[in-house]
């Protein structure tokens, strides 16, 4: 074994998080005789296949039916008696691919015919661990990330397998079209396609959070990377429990690199405060619940250093400085209500509030830094709103698994954002200002059913989505504006999405099988104002099929093979085509593109895990190849230095890598996981026009690089409730658009005490301990070429203390 794990570890390059596991099955069926009339109270008793021992047993309802809860994946046999019939007993495999399933009903006969053998049952059960059984999902805790406790959900991400976060953005084996959801739905908290507020969303507010590679056709097809779901925190235990904490901590210990000169301070000690509430009160039929969070901070958001030097030989040096002030909110609150045995009702609502202060500093100055060019002061003031309405309901058939879901989901989004200029140049002073007014609503209509099978389930729904997002860009020009004042205006963004999906699983002793189709309609409307210089109304629609299928062989129980494919596509989002130019940056101006259209992408991906008593190893190969990719551009035009960042569809790009996990127990007190990503990406050459602020062409070579990523987490469980965890990551160079990204490395440390018997928990950590984390980056652009190096606020220090009542 020991020969094994040594052969396998160079190839796996690893990473991964504390291993828990539960495992449970729900085995139900139906009794009759031989005319298929009901046969009440008949004995149903579980015993285990090698050595006969009692597991279970119960009797069947007025029904016929039975239920026993609780099974764990192992061979048994199930015995079905009662007098006057025969005695019947068969073997049953309860493997690890469904919650629920219903055993073939079973027909008694009297005792004077003759007993029939009746065939073996394969039953599965759901694997709720870190790398279930299915290979395809993993489950992470978040109050067992220890040294990145009390942050932001994005904080809380950075350690886990698989995910590393670029510049805001989580990525997935190194792409960052992944699809963020909140409790198994895509909110404006997180972003439609997007991923925006995920550094603002408090952590303690999270449960755990669930990595998906490979999604199956029940999901939205959107995402090509893979599906990241945040599950918020809900209890539902009997009367009035809950849970209070209170986070505080300490950001940008010291200042790393000095300003450039004649600019205001950068931040420094900079707090972070997050109370927290949770409460739930169930009786009978109803459970009430309530989580509220805040979360504070004073931020170092942005600290970049930046040499630009030109074809001509002109050299511009600048620092982009941003301190940020965000104070976000947010509460979910709801009812369950048990109708009855069959029929459940949820209700519930979210709201949040985002408020975000930025006073930004950006001065220029020529190569030696002898003369300031200019100097550009902002400030955004920006609030952005969040509310949210949902309803489900579910119908529980008489066989367990068997059920009907359907949800409604409405979210309103409002982003109200104003920006204010100064600009400092030597023989004059401008102030420009303006103001976006953006209100998001979006209705989704959802209806799942599940059907056990004897070997396994199928899995059928449809899905209808309506959006719209009307934008309003209001530019107010001061003295000596340098805003385009002509693009502005008005747009509106409309979508329609009705798709339709079905998915068959199953399972015996050595297979497992899945296979999906999901088929989405979609049409996308841009309505811009007329009067706009360079772009008008557009839009597409299309109908495509998005496959899935998965196969594992089971060697033996300790070894299994998989293969998956899927294919998926990434829809522009709204930011990505909207009109309007962004100033956030003096000299590099966003800008969207209405032209964009979808990026398809196909990825297969090999699968082999190998456990033993005390841990596991899985590896997977994969590969990804995409048409049309979605890639934003720099590019300058005649007689002007400013730089313009422009989003358009490349062509094609390769995406192919080797990612484990190692997870080894060893001893009561040590564990550790290594989990590694390696890989290499690749764009083909490409040549695009873009149309801002007039017509010009970009043309790039084929773009390729190796990179990849180890994450290390040690975690020690010492006597008396204290429990420790160090994490070391370490991201290699990767390829970026046009450009490269340098290496970056970072320590984070925790510990969590117990007391008051279990009820209050302390903990301390901080995160970049050594405060190595510098964002490097290298980009080629027509005409120029750019080299910065972003000192951002990557060190904190947090102390919390919660206590569950």
């Amino acid at each position: 074994m020991n020969r094994k794990k040594l052969l396998l570890f160079p190839v796996c390059m690893i990473t991964s998080i504390a291993f828990a596991q539960t495992i449970s099955v729900t085995v139900s069926g139906k009794i009759t005789n031989k005319d298929n009339m009901i046969l009440p109270y008949a004995s149903i008793v579980f015993k285990k296949e090698k050595d006969s021992a009692f597991l279970a047993g119960t009797i069947s309802n007025e029904d016929g039916r039975f239920s026993l809860a609780g099974i764990q994946p192992d061979h048994y046999i199930m015995i079905t008696s009662m007098t006057g019939y025969e005695t019947v007993s068969q073997p049953v495999f309860i493997g690890s691919l469904s919650e629920f399933l219903e055993i073939p009903t079973i027909e008694l006969r009297p005792k004077r015919e003759k007993e029939t053998t009746i065939e073996a049952i394969t039953i599965t059960a759901s694997k709720k661990s870190e790398i279930d059984s299915r290979l395809d999902k993993k489950t992470y805790s978040v109050a067992d990330n220890i040294s990145q406790s009390g942050g932001s959900v994005l904080q809380s991400m950075q350690n886990l397998p698989g995910i590393t976060v670029q510049e805001g953005k989580v990525q997935l084996r190194g792409s960052d079209k992944v699809t963020v959801l909140i409790d198994g739905k895509q909110t404006s908290l997180t972003g439609f396609g997007s991923q925006t507020g995920l550094d603002n969303i408090p952590a303690s507010s999270i449960d755990r959070i669930e990595i998906i590679n490979n999604p199956s056709s029940k999901y939205d097809a959107n995402g090509n990377a893979g599906i990241i779901n945040i599950i918020m925190k809900k209890n539902k235990q009997n009367g009035w429990n809950g849970k209070v904490g209170f986070t505080t901590g300490l950001g940008s210990l010291w200042v790393r690199k000095e300003n450039l000169p004649t600019i205001r301070p950068q931040y420094t000690l900079t707090p972070k405060i997050n109370p927290t509430l949770s409460l739930n009160y169930r009786k009978n039929k109803v459970n009430v619940f309530l989580q509220a969070d805040n979360l504070y901070t004073e931020t170092l958001n942005k600290n970049e250093f930046v040499t630009r030097t030109y074809d001509d030989g002109t050299v511009i040096n600048s620092q982009l400085k941003r301190n940020r002030n965000t104070n976000f909110f947010t509460t979910k609150a709801g009812i369950d209500w048990n109708i009855d045995a069959q029929n459940s009702l949820t209700i519930s609502g979210m709201y949040g509030s985002e408020k975000i202060i930025d006073r930004g500093d950006q001065p220029f100055f020529n190569g030696d830094l002898s003369q300031r060019l200019r100097l550009w002061q902002f400030l955004e003031d920006e609030l952005k709103t969040t509310i949210m309405g949902t309803a489900s309901y579910q119908h529980k058939f008489k066989e367990a698994g068997h059920v009907l879901n359907v949800g409604f989901n409405y979210t309103f989004h409002r982003e109200d954002e104003k920006y204010f200029y100064d600009n400092y140049l030597p023989a004059s002073t401008g102030s420009d200002s303006f103001k976006l007014l953006s209100d998001e609503q979006v209705y989704d209509l959802n209806v799942d059913y599940v059907k056990p099978l004897k070997y396994g389930r199928i899995e059928t729904g449809i899905k209808l989505r309506n959006r719209s997002i009307p934008t309003n860009m209001n530019f107010i020009p001061g003295t000596n504006s340098v805003l385009d004042v002509a693009a502005g205006g008005k747009a509106d963004y409309k979508e329609f999405i009705p798709a339709v999906y079905g998915n068959y699983i199953f399972e015996n002793e050595k297979w497992e099988a899945e296979l999906g189709l999901r088929l989405e309609y979609v049409r996308i409307q841009y309505d811009v104002n007329p009067n706009h210089p360079t772009y008008k109304s557009d839009g597409y629609n299309y109908t495509q099929p998005f496959p899935n299928f998965r196969l594992a062989y089971k060697l033996n129980d300790h070894n299994k093979l998989s293969v998956f494919y899927n294919r998926r596509v990434d829809r522009p989002n709204e930011v990505d085509i909207r009109i309007f130019p962004k100033y956030d940056d003096a000299e590099i101006i966003k800008v969207g593109n209405p032209a964009l259209r979808p990026q398809f992408t196909n990825s297969i991906e090999l699968g082999y895990k190998y456990n033993w008593d005390n841990g596991y190893l899985y590896s997977a190969l994969y590969h990804r190849f995409a048409n049309g990719t979605i890639t934003r551009i720099s590019s300058t035009v005649p007689d002007s230095t400013l730089i313009y960042a422009i989003f358009q569809n490349a062509g094609k790009s390769y995406n192919t890598g080797l990612e484990a996990i190692w997870n080894q127990k060893v001893s009561g007190v040590y564990s550790f996981n290594i989990n590694g990503n390696i890989y290499q990406n690749q764009i083909n050459a490409f040549s695009v026009l873009n149309l801002y602020p007039q017509p010009n062409t970009f043309s790039a070579d084929k773009q390729s690089a190796v990179s990849g990523n180890i994450k290390i987490n040690n975690t020690f469980h010492f006597t008396k409730g204290l429990d420790a965890q160090l994490t070391l990551v370490y991201l290699a160079p990767d390829i970026i658009s046009q450009g490269r990204m340098n290496s970056r490395f970072s320590m984070d440390i925790g510990m969590k005490k117990a007391i008051q018997k279990g009820k209050g928990e302390l903990f301390l950590n901080a995160t970049d301990l050594l405060n190595t984390m510098v964002m490097k980056k290298k980009i080629q652009g027509m005409g120029f070429t750019y080299t910065s190096n972003d000192y951002y606020e990557n060190q904190v220090v947090r102390v919390g203390y919660s206590y569950k009542f």
